[in-house]
């Protein structure tokens, strides 16, 4: 570790903290359906929307109804998804000429841009049209986020109101999203990307002749050898920067390139690699702003950001540190390979970008639900693999999703005040409503319902050698951490991978887009159930017994109730991943 990276990631925190106050409130006064400075701009457009959909922004919905509407409004953007990928070789905007789209891939890519997830089993430059990609994966990139945004600040109305049975309208708060934050936001950010060198065009593909022709022996299935010259390379573009954009903004991740955030396409210079991390961090830092003012408890925010920033903190220390070190396994093969390697680990890693940044960028990407990667997970040190894989087995809270990684928290806040309640022994309180036994059982069905997908699903992959096991490239530990990390991105909704596991089978493809189904929205209806049922409360007034929610005390309490939850559900699944992985490969031994 150097002075030089830690000074780089201060600056990155440091930009995320001076804008996370400015759009908080900005995002208050949206929701809220306040006066702001964009009114005279978007207020004729929403207007207009509604008129155009019959949409009648003066409905308050029940929280049923509220997760009913959501629940259609995905199914029907789903199947649209698929039906456009199914038939994109008849569609235009393909100058490629690719073929459609396979059902269980289309169907395990419908699912995973609905929900937020971006899992690519697919290499998007050859697989994805022009079409495809800006109709429906990056208009997914949009709503889901979107959709995310309205979840949380539904939840933030059922913990502000009072003796009320509605949470606002699932229509309106998704069109104030989308047209209020995301689109300028995207408009301005693209903008900046363009300048960096992002691409932008609806080209075909040019061809590049290479200046040193490469020899590539092939062994057919007569087992005849065949030796072919290649001469030119295909030169993968298009419409990139305004879908990676909404990629970062959105956290989302799903990358326009096999390479994603690695590729110079995408991400060319370490001034867009800086801008990309702060677009991960941005909504989801300021949405704590956002709640601190509409429960008007502005200091509650700010606790609650303090706790996501110290396990923040603590992962990119951990990352940054095992990154930064040499593998021990080179110095008894190759003195020489263990010099190169005493400035840390560059495997799996851009030159460009180097150690401290890449670091910060996997830290980032798994602490939000994005995704988007700048370097390849499969290739970390042990240890610093194990930092995205506990980041997102956590319920990605670290800041989060975009909506997501908020009322994922929240629900930890319930946990923890209901533990604080029991430590006292009277009933517990936040913010002026009694915790009862409905709102604990709904948050313990949405902290069990996350662990039981992860490691039921690893656990029937690993029993079937012929399905499971035949699409690993790592045997032991590391071939376990690779299914693993699949089904924890994938029920997180990150979306990012290690990428020694080929998922582009009929079983991966169908378990894991069944995985991104139950992470997302099985988990969706107990927050908006505890939501509603707090909105119904009266308020308590505060006494001498209630637990402050606005102290260092609380965000310690937060923290320990995040890290407990998380290391009594999985660490055992560590334990014979990343951890026996890391004592393994110091006792000489590597997989």
């Amino acid at each position: 570790m150097t002075a030089n990276g830690w000074f780089q990631i201060a600056i990155f925190f440091a930009l995320v903290l001076a804008c996370a106050k400015p759009l908080g409130l900005y995002m208050a006064r949206v929701f809220e359906r306040e006066r702001t400075f964009t009114d005279r701009i978007f207020r004729p457009i929403e207007r207009l929307i509604y008129r155009l959909t019959g949409i009648d922004e003066t409905h308050e919905m029940r929280w049923t109804e509220y997760a009913i509407v959501m629940l259609l409004f995905s199914v029907v953007t789903l199947l649209a998804t698929y039906a456009i990928e199914r038939l994109q070789h008849f569609l235009p905007l393909n100058p490629q000429h690719l073929a459609n789209v396979t059902p269980d891939l289309a169907l395990n890519t419908a699912a995973s841009f609905t929900t937020n997830t971006n899992w690519q089993s697919y290499v998007p430059e050859a697989t994805m049209s022009y079409l495809t990609q800006m109709l429906t994966l990056a208009y997914h990139n949009f709503f889901s986020a979107a959709v995310g945004m309205a979840l949380a600040v539904a939840l933030i109305r059922g913990i502000s109101r009072k003796e009320s049975k509605t949470l606002g309208n699932f229509w309106v708060d998704t069109t104030r999203a989308s047209l209020w934050v995301l689109l300028p936001g995207c408009l301005i950010y693209a903008l900046l990307l363009v300048s960096q060198g992002v691409v932008q065009n609806f080209r075909p593909y040019d061809q590049a002749t290479l200046v040193q022709p490469q020899s590539v022996t092939t062994t057919g299935i007569d087992g005849k050898a065949t030796t072919q010259t290649i001469t030119t390379q295909s030169i993968a573009q298009g419409p990139v920067a305004s879908q990676e954009a909404i990629k970062m903004l959105g956290t989302n991740g799903g990358g326009f390139f096999n390479a994603n955030s690695a590729h110079p396409f995408e991400n060319p210079t370490p001034l867009s690699n800086l801008m990309q991390m702060f677009s991960i961090f941005l909504i989801p830092a300021a949405l704590t702003v956002t709640l601190g003012r509409m429960v008007k408890a502005p200091a509650h925010g700010w606790a609650i950001f303090a706790a996501m920033a110290l396990l923040f903190f603590a992962g990119v220390f951990v990352s940054y540190y095992s990154e930064a070190q040499a593998n021990p396994l080179l110095h008894s093969v190759n003195q020489h390979a263990s010099a190169l390697q005493a400035g840390g680990n560059m495997e799996g890693k851009e030159v460009r970008f180097g150690i401290a940044n890449s670091a910060l960028f996997a830290t980032v990407t798994t602490d939000a639900s994005c995704g988007a990667v700048n370097s390849m997970h499969d290739s970390f040190m042990p240890l610093g693999g194990l930092v995205p894989l506990v980041n997102i087995m956590l319920g990605e809270v670290i800041f989060g999703g975009v909506g997501a990684g908020l009322y994922g928290m929240l629900i930890f806040v319930v946990l923890a005040v209901f533990i604080a309640g029991l430590m006292v022994g009277r009933t517990p309180e936040y913010l002026g409503k009694k915790i009862e036994s409905f709102d604990v059982k709904m948050a313990m069905l949405y902290v069990l319902i996350f662990p039981l997908s992860i490691l039921g699903f690893s656990a029937v992959s690993l029993t079937m050698p012929n399905i499971g096991l035949a699409s690993l490239a790592n045997a032991g530990p590391h071939g376990l951490s690779e299914i693993l990390y699949a089904y924890t991105s994938t029920t997180g909704n990150n979306g990012s991978a290690f990428a020694g596991l080929n998922a582009n089978t009929p079983w991966y493809n169908l378990s894991l887009a069944t995985a991104m189904l139950v992470g997302r929205f099985f988990m969706i209806v107990p927050m908006l159930a505890i939501a509603g049922n707090l909105a119904q409360k009266k308020l308590v007034p505060p006494s001498q017994g209630t637990f402050p929610v606005h102290t260092a005390l609380f965000t310690v309490l937060l923290v320990g109730v995040i890290l407990i939850v998380g290391a009594l559900t999985f660490f055992p699944a560590l334990s014979l991943g990343p951890i026996l992985e890391h004592l393994l490969m110091h006792a000489g031994k590597a997989f």
